[in-house]
């Protein structure tokens, strides 16, 4: 329903460079573009260990956010393979 806007579908770039690297539509899905990950690491978060990676645009190298690699926690299970951007590391448009 998001890409019946008259301008196109609504998109998050990154904000240094204006790469597009979500679809409004994708925001709980898995399917990011134009973004890599980098190495994975453990990683002490509000809501305990978790084995995540950094998540960097493919196009200028800003780090954007992460990706939850594993949980350690049987009730954070559902968060492993999604990613997390940071609101002030993405901007919108078409909206």
């Amino acid at each position: 329903m998001g890409d019946s806007i008259i301008g196109g579908p609504r998109i998050y770039s990154c904000y240094k460079c204006r790469n597009h690297v979500a679809l409004h539509d994708d925001i709980v899905s898995k399917a990011f573009q134009h973004v890599c990950s980098g190495k994975k690491e453990d990683r002490q978060m509000m809501t305990g260990l978790h084995m995540v990676a950094d998540v960097h645009c493919a196009d200028c190298r800003e780090v954007l956010g992460w990706k939850y690699e594993k949980a350690y926690e049987e009730s954070q299970k559902y968060k492993e393979g999604k990613f997390v951007l940071e609101k002030y590391k993405i901007v919108k448009e078409n909206w």
